[in-house]
């Protein structure tokens, strides 16, 4: 498939530096807690991790098996560390404290004293137990890893690994296992690592063509023999900057503040914002499976509940959605096997979907409706490279026409619709690449595009939402991490304003519009994890609200509005993969009818009307 580790080494190789990033994001958490496992130090594990990933980069050409990129990164880090160590044991203690910063010798915080306390205790602690048991406790609570992953990734059963958690877990104090989780919260690696390995990589040539025979780079007989047995391909949680720790990461159905003890079958791990009530949950704490039926929510007012729906045909992430005649349009994205040119009509009565006309395909576009049209904007193709492109689906006639071409190309933009003309606010070059304060405003009837007010805040994968003539930016990553920010921009004056930040810091997250209310819907936090959070925005008040949240955990979802319902379709995590699901959510008002995201209000009867 498009975005196995072999295919994105391939696009290294052939130029693309930018599509390491993916490797890295994927990768970064479990090599970062490997390397602490071995060192017990979180300093030294970070630029180990990024000394793994600049040498891999460096010595990508002589990898021959893409698929064992995983065990090659495992064999580095290894190697790293041992010489790490045997440097320790040869140099003085002074010549460590001559090592140091002096800023950081002569750091008088109280604050400072009590976490380097802290961490030492939990290191002492960790360290007293037997090495598979702490190994395994660290890959679970740093490296944010389940079960089945750490089995793959130290080559052995997923009932060794949990038996190693819970005999680990028993020999602790349970305000130790409290205090280990909180403790490794704040240690995970910022956003801003994945965006530094990039522009490392970036000036670094490598051969396209290795020339090396035998074992890749690296690799001595006894890992070839751990390689042998291991089974590859996990797929991994990625960790950004932790900034404000609003999520804390415990196991799901964790008794440990209540008895200091979990059940050995309960070893995944989730994000519990500290704001949230209830997480969609299944059986023993997994993720509810798409044969379910319903979830069944604590409400928090009138409707705030979700119903599991009728599946699309086609699994997808980072797709587009738009709504015209109350019909739900799913358009492009990336599937298991590369990218989906694929679009489906959701008829939300009759909880149907039907195939239409495919669009040229692409992923990580964002779309608008204006007229009754579907305007598709920008993106990313299959050569890694955001392209200008804007598609216009009219779903009367199901044909597709291009339009005039974006000025600046983008992935990970968001588009509003304001009195017939689309903001084109956001975006970045490509993965790792510029990240753009950019709006572009797009005029249908004219076919032109014209430069407006920059964005105070240059982000890529955020949400926007459009009422009253006016457009919120809300979310999204830049290289300090994910973000907060909420800034509203007046099309009329061409100026932006400051609004209250969302509760919760995350990306990829996506938002609807109903009954004068921005719904913000799932995403992946700065943290560990996807996020099921749902939060209400109300420009009138400037005020957020939280609401149930959403049954399965995912970013690179779509949503759009029917009715007062919203449907929340595709996406991925990293349990399920890439996800065909739809959810539905009752807002509990049915007065009122809003097309796609970012569409000014209409009265139902209206809708009706002109329908």
């Amino acid at each position: 498939m498009r975005t196995e580790d072999g295919e994105i080494i391939h696009q290294c190789l052939n130029g693309k530096p930018a599509a390491f990033g993916f490797l890295v994001d994927k990768y970064k958490a479990c090599i970062f807690a490997f390397a602490y496992s071995e060192l017990g130090n979180f300093h030294d594990a970070e630029d180990i991790t990024q000394d793994v990933f600049i040498k891999a980069y460096q010595k990508l050409n002589t990898l021959k098996q893409y698929d064992r990129f995983l065990a090659w990164l495992y064999a580095i880090t290894s190697n790293l560390c041992k010489n790490l160590i045997r440097s320790r044991r040869n140099r003085p203690d002074g010549e460590f404290i001559e090592d140091q910063a002096p800023e950081t010798l002569m750091e008088p915080s109280i604050n400072s004293y009590r976490e380097s306390i802290i961490t030492e205790s939990l290191n002492e602690t960790i360290n007293s137990l037997p090495k598979i048991y702490s190994q395994a406790l660290t890959l679970h609570y740093l490296g944010g890893m389940s079960v089945i992953e750490i089995a793959r990734f130290l080559g052995t059963t997923t009932d060794a690994i949990k038996h190693r958690l819970s005999r680990g877990r028993t020999q602790l104090k349970e305000e130790v296992v409290a205090m280990m989780s909180e403790s490794f919260s704040q240690q995970r690696l910022q956003a801003s690592f994945t965006f530094r390995i990039i522009e490392a990589v970036k000036r670094i040539k490598i051969n396209p063509v290795s020339t090396m025979k035998g074992l890749p780079w690296g690799l001595s007989l006894a890992t070839g023999i751990i390689i042998a047995v291991m089974s590859l391909n996990p797929t991994l949680i990625s960790f950004d900057n932790i900034g404000i720790p609003i999520y804390s990461p415990l196991p799901i159905e964790s008794k440990v503040l209540k008895v200091g003890e979990i059940p050995v079958d309960v070893v995944k791990t989730s994000n519990i914002a500290i704001l949230s009530s209830n997480m969609g949950k299944g059986k023993s704490g997994e993720p509810k499976q798409p044969n379910e039926n319903a979830f069944f929510m604590d409400p928090q007012g009138q409707g705030d509940t979700w119903t599991k729906k009728t599946n699309m045909h086609f699994q997808r992430r980072y797709l587009s959605t738009g709504v015209v005649n109350r019909r739900i349009y799913a358009i492009g994205g990336e599937s298991d096997s590369g990218l989906v040119s694929t679009v489906e009509e959701y008829n939300p009565e009759a909880d149907k979907w039907i195939k239409k006309t495919d669009i040229p395909a692409k992923w990580y576009s964002s779309a608008s409706v204006v007229n009754k049209k579907i305007y598709v904007i920008s993106g990313e193709s299959d050569e890694w490279v955001p392209v200008p492109t804007i598609e216009e689906y009219d779903p009367i006639t199901d044909t597709w026409t291009r339009k005039a071409e974006i000025p600046t190309a983008r992935r990970g933009l968001s588009t509003s619709a304001v009195n017939g003309k689309i903001y084109a606010i956001g975006g970045t070059s490509a993965l790792g690449g510029f990240i753009f304060q950019k709006v572009e405003e797009y005029d249908p009837v004219t076919d032109k595009w014209t430069k407006k007010t920059d964005m105070p805040t240059a982000r890529t994968d955020l949400t926007t939402g459009a009422l009253n003539g006016k457009i919120y930016a809300i979310g999204g990553i830049n290289a300090g991490g994910a973000l907060s920010i909420v800034e509203e921009y007046d099309p009329a004056t061409d100026t932006w304003a400051r609004k209250t930040n969302m509760p919760s810091f995350r990306f990829n997250l996506t938002s609807c519009i109903v009954n004068g209310k921005i719904y913000v819907i799932g995403g992946q936090p700065p943290g560990q994890g996807f996020l099921t959070t749902v939060e209400e925005y109300d420009p009138s008040l400037d005020k957020w609200t939280k609401k149930a949240d959403m049954p399965t955990a995912r970013r690179g979802l779509s949503t759009s509005a029917v009715n007062g319902k919203i449907y929340a379709i595709g996406g991925w995590n990293d349990q399920a993969g890439i996800l065909s699901i739809v959810e539905e959510y009752d807002t509990g008002f049915a007065g009122e009818g809003i097309e796609a995201k970012g569409k000014l209000p209409t009265k139902w009867g209206q809708i009706k009307h002109g329908r």
